[in-house]
């Protein structure tokens, strides 16, 4: 297909596998069945990805419908290079598990840091709080 020069088109990729990006951070990977004009996206036979150090577990979500205002990014798979991986792929609890203890980790975190910059007549923005706006 011809497209007018400095125009991109995801019509190409349709039946091809994706991982997205989502803006809250979550990955999807599914094979991308539909896209309009505004990015919004359908895939299909998705798994949500979740990472943590050196292990990753998938969560099989099925048909899945993105607003492409949420997409952070979109790239193809490479299906003969999807294998090699150096993590470990753990089971769905465990990866879960991994994925609380780190957020709580981040929270404490988080805390000692925010704790620090008050004593010190400083503060930060809440970041839950940008989003508001």
């Amino acid at each position: 297909m011809n497209y007018m020069p400095g125009t991109a088109s995801l019509i190409e990729d349709i039946d091809k596998k994706h991982l997205v990006v989502l803006r809250d951070g979550r990955t999807l990977i599914g094979y991308l069945r539909s896209v309009d004009q505004f990015a919004n996206l359908v895939l299909h036979q998705t798994v949500e990805g979740i990472h943590v150090g050196r292990k990753y577990g998938d969560i099989p979500r099925g048909i899945f419908v993105v607003r492409g205002e949420n997409v952070v990014l979109l790239g193809e798979i490479d299906l003969e290079r999807e294998t090699d991986t150096p993590l470990q792929r753990v089971s769905i609890e465990e990866i879960l598990e991994a994925q609380r203890v780190q957020q709580q980790e981040r929270q404490e975190a988080e805390k000692t840091k925010s704790k620090a910059l008050k004593e010190r007549g400083l503060s930060i923005p809440r970041t839950d709080a940008l989003d508001e706006y």
